[in-house]
C-alpha cells in the first residue's frame, strides 16, 4: 500500500468508484481501482433463501467471508458505506433465475423486489493487494488474470 494512504483517501476513491458504477462509466472489474478497501462480491437473495445462505456462510468463514448483510428489501448498505444502493453501485450484476445464468445488467432497480436481501463476500481483490504490498506477486495477476482460479 503506499505511503500516502489515509482512511479518508480510501474512502474517497470508493465512493468514486461506487459513483462511476452508477452513472454507466464503469462497466468492468473494480481491481486495483480503491486501494486500501476491502472488495467484496455480493449475492441478492429473496428472503425466503437468506438464513440457510447465512449458515452456510456462517459454517464456511474462509472462503465466504462476511461483510455486510442488509434488511429484507432495503438497498442501502449503511455498515459498509452510508450513500451505497446496492441496485447502482456495481459496474454489472449476473442474474440468475431458477438457478440459470439469465442476463448481465448494470442496474438491477428495475428487478428490485420488497423481500431482496444483500450478502457482501469478502473477495480476492483484497488480499491480492496484500500480496503484492509485501512483495508476494500473485501468479494469476502476472499471467494476467484478475483471479485465481484453478481446476481441481
Amino acid at each position: 500500500m503506499s505511503s500516502d494512504y489515509t482512511p479518508q483517501k480510501a474512502r474517497k476513491l470508493s465512493r468514486e468508484t461506487r459513483l462511476q458504477a452508477r452513472t454507466g462509466e464503469l462497466a468492468d472489474i473494480t481491481l486495483n481501482l480503491a486501494p486500501g478497501v476491502v472488495q467484496g462480491n455480493v449475492a441478492i437473495l429473496p428472503k425466503k433463501w437468506d438464513e440457510d445462505f447465512l449458515k452456510f456462510c456462517w459454517a464456511n468463514p474462509k472462503p465466504c467471508p462476511l461483510l455486510a448483510v442488509s434488511e429484507p428489501g432495503d438497498p442501502m448498505l449503511p455498515r459498509l458505506g452510508l450513500d451505497i444502493d446496492i441496485r447502482t453501485d456495481l459496474p454489472m450484476y449476473r442474474v440468475f433465475r431458477d438457478g440459470v445464468m439469465d442476463q448481465d445488467v448494470a442496474d438491477i432497480s428495475s428487478l428490485w423486489q420488497d423481500d431482496f436481501v444483500t450478502f457482501v463476500l469478502g473477495c480476492s481483490f483484497s488480499f491480492d493487494e496484500a500480496l503484492r504490498d509485501a512483495n508476494i506477486p500473485p501468479r494469476h495477476l502476472q499471467l494476467g488474470s484478475s483471479t485465481a482460479m484453478y481446476r481441481t
